[in-house]
């Protein structure tokens, strides 16, 4: 990491040498705007409005527009003479309880090494707000900006979070919220039940930024040659309509059987079935009954073939029965013959 600033900590009378690292990066895929032709970069000219002349660097001020065409132009002397008390230091103001700043004024965040001999105040510092379970507000002066911030502990380091200024914050301004909405208790408990369901520990690494993976396999598979296999998205039915009661039911059991749990069964106390669960059993019905059909069907067809069988069979039975009959009528007069065949004996 490379620091971006390098200042002291005032922690009383107390002054820590740190340098200020940002502690976060984003992650996000950029790209180029290109032309699509031959893929050449395409490049901007800074140009003036009114004489049409490329402008350098050197000959940009900021300007102030303050209506009906008029431009207030303010130079690097201008901003030089404004008064950043904490252009260099980091001004500790007061030490707050953490849960007392609201998360929607957090910023951007940077880490504070210690830099040379401040190793130790700055490891007196840091023990200090674990043991008394606090944040320092701070005041410090970041790209020609004075920002308020606050001075947390994280894995053994100083973290400092700038914060916005509290007129920086929008007041929401939305219909609904002066409409008289009355939720009913039962509603609510349901919702709690929802909540309790659905209760885990925040561990991060669990989540992913599965789109930015997605466009990174097809950026590989461009620079590989090959294609990118899209598996097939399958398109849900649309749900019907539910009132909030039976949203809110379905969703606990669902929540429940992702967990492993059993769901609540009629008659032990698991309620009348939801529109989704009675929904769900009527699919489940139907598919018994479509996958019960081919068996019926096959099953009278060999009763077909059986019934078809049987007069053969019968007949085919009579035929060798009579065959036998008649064979053991001719033995007799066989023998007969035999006998009547048979040379006399002399005398």
């Amino acid at each position: 990491m490379r620091a971006i600033w390098k200042g002291a900590v005032s922690f009383g009378l107390v002054s820590i040498g740190v340098r200020l690292y940002s502690a976060t990066e984003e992650k996000d895929i950029r790209f180029h705007q290109v032309h699509r032709e031959d893929g050449g970069r395409i490049r901007y000219k800074r140009t003036c409005s009114v004489c049409g002349e490329e402008v350098t660097y050197d000959d940009i001020a900021k300007g102030y527009d303050i209506g009906g065409g008029e431009m207030v132009i303010l130079t690097d002397e201008d901003f030089a003479d404004l008064p950043l008390t904490s252009s260099r230091a980091i001004d500790v103001l007061e030490f707050v309880p953490a849960e007392q700043v609201d998360p929607i004024l957090y910023n951007k965040a940077y880490f504070l090494e210690p830099e040379g001999a401040a190793t130790k105040p700055y490891v007196l510092l840091r023990d200090a707000l674990i043991d008394s379970e606090r944040v320092a507000i701070v005041k410090v002066a970041l790209r020609q900006r004075e920002q308020l911030a606050t001075l947390r502990v994280r894995e053994g380091v100083l973290l400092l979070n700038t914060m916005l200024w509290p007129d920086e914050i929008r007041t929401p301004d939305f219909g609904f919220l002066d409409e008289d909405l009355k939720v009913r208790p039962p509603e609510l408990a349901m919702a709690s039940s929802l909540i309790d369901s659905m209760t885990g520990e925040f561990e991060p690494d669990v989540f992913t930024d599965d789109y930015r993976a997605a466009l990174q396999e097809v950026i590989d598979a461009k620079v590989e040659g090959r294609e990118v296999v899209q598996p097939e998205e399958v398109e849900e039915a649309p749900a019907a309509a539910v009132d909030l009661m039976a949203a809110l039911k379905a969703s606990v059991e669902r929540a429940k059987a992702a967990r492993g749990e059993q769901p609540a069964r009629g008659g032990g106390g698991g309620g009348e079935p939801t529109p989704i669960s009675s929904a769900r059993s009527a699919q489940k019905a139907a598919e018994k009954k479509a996958a019960k059909a081919p068996a019926k069907k096959t099953t009278a067809k060999k009763t077909a073939e059986k019934k078809a069988a049987e007069p053969a069979k019968k007949t085919a039975a009579k035929k060798t029965a009579a065959k036998k009959t008649a064979a053991k009528k001719a033995e007799p007069a066989k023998k007969t013959t035999a006998k009547k065949a048979a040379p006399r004996k002399s005398a």
